[in-house]
């Protein structure tokens, strides 16, 4: 890993803790991004998780990027960034689409389970890609027990997807519906899975009260 990286993640201290050199490194790259960024709140939950899960997990040292997925805005808005940590900038700002049962302009409902057609929430890391019934693909390993462990059994991939365009939304005024999956535009899915994939963080998030007061990557 970059001598940055690893000097804010092992020797700063926490990025939850206010007065520590980490939170205000944090803060200096969350400032360094262009004004398409994600909420500040959004990106301090999805940093302090990376922190940690880059402490207990073996990620990919060449590729110090972080993908957040912000489900909280709706299917209309470009909700997912994903963002260079060591560069602090923003290499994508697209669609991303959520599971089918789990609601229609707003994603309101979260699953773990089989058969749910429902997104579940959460860190995830990024596995390799391949192709499947839905073209270029790629594996998510869903790394928080009760809420995304069972992303491989459920078939939860990244794929691109007719229906994650921006005419989609023009005709139908929200992104089309998966099962469970984080569809992105096919013009862009192949560029951005070979970007992310083999080892990266994503983060699939929501203000549901149950995740944040069980998430083993987040404050309580």
């Amino acid at each position: 890993m970059n001598p940055l990286l690893l000097a804010l993640f092992f020797l700063l201290g926490s990025p939850d803790d206010p007065s520590s050199d980490a939170f205000r490194s944090m803060t200096s790259i969350y400032e360094q991004l262009d004004i398409h960024r994600p909420s500040w709140e959004t990106f301090e939950k999805a940093f302090t998780g990376y922190d940690k899960i880059s402490q207990n997990y073996e990620l990919n040292l060449e590729k110090p990027y972080l993908t957040i997925i912000d489900l909280n805005l709706p299917s209309d808005k470009k909700r997912l960034w994903v963002i260079d940590l060591k560069e602090r900038k923003i290499l994508f700002n697209t669609y991303a689409s959520h599971g089918k049962n789990s609601g229609n302009l707003y994603a309101k409902h979260f699953s773990n389970k089989k058969g749910s057609y429902q997104t579940s929430l959460g860190f995830y890391i990024t596995g390799i890609s391949y192709q499947g019934r839905n073209g270029y693909s790629m594996y998510l390993e869903g790394i928080e027990k009760n809420f995304n462990h069972r992303a491989r059994e459920r078939a939860i991939v990244m794929h691109g997807a007719w229906y994650a365009t921006e005419k989609f939304i023009l005709n139908y005024g929200r992104l089309g519906r998966s099962y469970g999956c984080p569809a992105i535009p096919p013009k862009i899915h192949k560029e951005l899975i070979d970007t992310i994939m083999d080892r990266t963080v994503l983060f699939i998030y929501y203000e549901d009260d149950r995740y944040l007061e069980a998430s083993q990557f987040l404050p309580h």
